[in-house]
């Protein structure tokens, strides 16, 4: 059987199916920027204060160092494997394996993550205008949003693209004209000393307070590398993948500094510190007493938000499924694509199942916001330790390619300075005490880490027995398919043995 088979026919993920637009979204609707300004953003304010646009700026210079790893290898580099190709060629296949395997399981998870949060959001919200409403009937809306989902990843790229793209266009619009009626609401108290020290949380004077509130807001920009596993369903790879993620990490910053500037300055920079992702201080808080039904398209975009995002992680859980199932590393059944739709179709139902499953069973076990936060551990805390490998592999990788393609700043610089500033916001998502703004985890969220060392500890058992038993199928985690597909002769290259090219 050939990759990717259907009915015995050779097929591949569609070529040339979605262009730079798709492309793009993918990244942003991953970023999930509306959930991101209305709940994870807010929770620097307790140590930036009134600073927090700085520590927004901040986030975005330093996750743009990392960005710009990822764009450099994904045009180097187009393949549904993405990071996992990255650290196999940069670093090591072994390593580029144990990358791969921890990024499908974490990807994987972040759609019950946002289903968890569609569920409560909206639960919470129909309680709030209507007592009858019971405030725990959260699950119908998760289920609603897995089917939706399931759909879109079952017909293909270009539809779950679109579907992401219309969803981004959204939240991104109505939040932007939000942040504008703030502003002009704000009148004389705009202004550009929040982009100062001054404003900070008082326990957390100068900028000790934006390095935390910084700290906390670099985990909003969890996302921007998304659009990398679709390289092989995008026209002309290289050069879309490289503007599609440079472009959406840059892009939604700003949009971050825009939206988090509108809201200090009309909420007032010294009260900032109180300000949060609930009640009267929050987005809907404001928008509900402010500014009349406008509040509602908020809800809205917060709402359309998790979709999206969970839509756009789906994809890449999937692909990086097919991409290790196609060389074996998992079981083959991932690399079967539907005859019309090219979808990985079994990816697909395993996703919806694995979706539902954490859904219900974490849901109802603890509850759907502990539930939320459990899975957002763990997520976050393999997502950061990928970037800082792919800073790694990058700086490999170029120097493994010689004097000609290596640009010192680029390849060299940037990604130690993506390496020194993910490090503060693993050891905080990870919970671990190393500064005194960190908050060390308690159950059943402290059971974040020893999922991870789990499932880690079984990836590791399984690359020891394909080393062993299958150690050309490790060798193949280096292998760009594309460029078999342009260039015959790196199939005459791989068959003799050479995965470096």
């Amino acid at each position: 059987m050939t990759e990717g088979t259907t009915g015995g026919a050779t097929a591949g993920l569609r070529r040339d199916a979605i262009g730079l637009r798709e492309v793009l979204f993918q990244s942003v609707t991953a970023m999930a920027p509306a959930a991101a300004v209305a709940a994870s953003i807010p929770s620097g304010a307790a140590f930036a204060g009134g600073s927090l646009p700085l520590a927004v700026v901040i986030a975005l210079v330093a996750c743009l160092f990392t960005a710009s790893c990822v764009a450099e290898l994904a045009r180097e580099l187009p393949a549904a494997g993405s990071v996992a190709t990255y650290a196999a060629r940069g670093l090591h296949p072994a390593v580029g394996f144990l990358v791969g395997w921890g990024y499908m399981f974490v990807e994987a998870l972040v759609p019950p993550l946002l289903l968890l949060q569609l569920g409560f959001t909206v639960a919470g919200t129909l309680h709030e205008e209507w007592a009858s409403w019971p405030a725990d009937l959260w699950w119908p809306w998760s289920l609603a949003g897995a089917a939706v989902i399931a759909v879109t990843g079952y017909l293909g790229v270009r539809a779950s693209a679109r579907f992401g793209t219309v969803l981004g266009v959204f939240e991104v619009a109505v939040l932007l004209v939000f942040a504008g009626w703030l502003i002009v609401k704000a009148g004389s108290h705009n202004t550009l000393s929040v982009f100062g020290t001054s404003h900070t949380a008082r326990e957390y004077g100068g900028f000790s307070g934006v390095f935390a509130g910084s700290v906390y807001t670099v985990l909003a920009f969890a996302g921007f590398e998304a659009a990398a596993p679709l390289a092989e369903e995008t026209r002309d790879p290289r050069r879309t993948m490289h503007r599609a993620v440079l472009g959406a990490a840059l892009g939604i910053g700003l949009f971050y500094v825009v939206t988090t500037y509108a809201m200090t300055v009309y909420f007032g920079p010294d009260r900032f510190a109180g300000f949060g992702a609930a009640g009267g201080a929050s987005w809907e808080g404001v928008a509900r007493a402010s500014f009349g039904l406008f509040w509602v398209l908020v809800f809205l975009a917060v709402v359309n938000s998790t979709i999206a995002n969970a839509n756009a992680c789906a994809n890449v859980s999937t692909r990086t499924a097919f991409a290790l199932a196609r060389i074996r590393v998992l079981p083959r059944v991932l690399a079967t694509l539907h005859p019309r739709y090219r979808s990985p179709v079994a990816g697909v139902a395993v996703q919806t199942a694995v979706a539902v499953g954490a859904v219900l069973g974490l849901g109802f076990g603890y509850d759907p916001v502990t539930a939320f936060l459990l899975l957002a551990t763990v997520i976050v805390t393999v997502v950061i330790g990928v970037y800082i490998v792919v800073n790694l592999a990058c700086a490999g990788y170029f120097l493994r390619r010689g004097r000609a393609s290596l640009r010192p700043v680029r390849h060299l610089l940037l990604p130690l300075l993506g390496i020194v500033a993910f490090v503060p916001a693993l050891l905080t998502a990870a919970g671990l005490p190393v500064f005194d703004f960190v908050t060390e985890l308690t159950a059943p969220v402290s059971y974040a880490g020893p999922v991870v060392g789990v499932w880690m500890a079984a990836g590791a058992i399984v690359l020891l027995v394909l080393i062993r038993r299958h150690p050309e199928r490790i060798a193949e985690t280096a292998r760009v398919h594309l460029e078999e597909a342009d260039d015959p002769t790196h199939a005459v290259d791989r068959r003799n043995g050479d995965t470096t090219r």
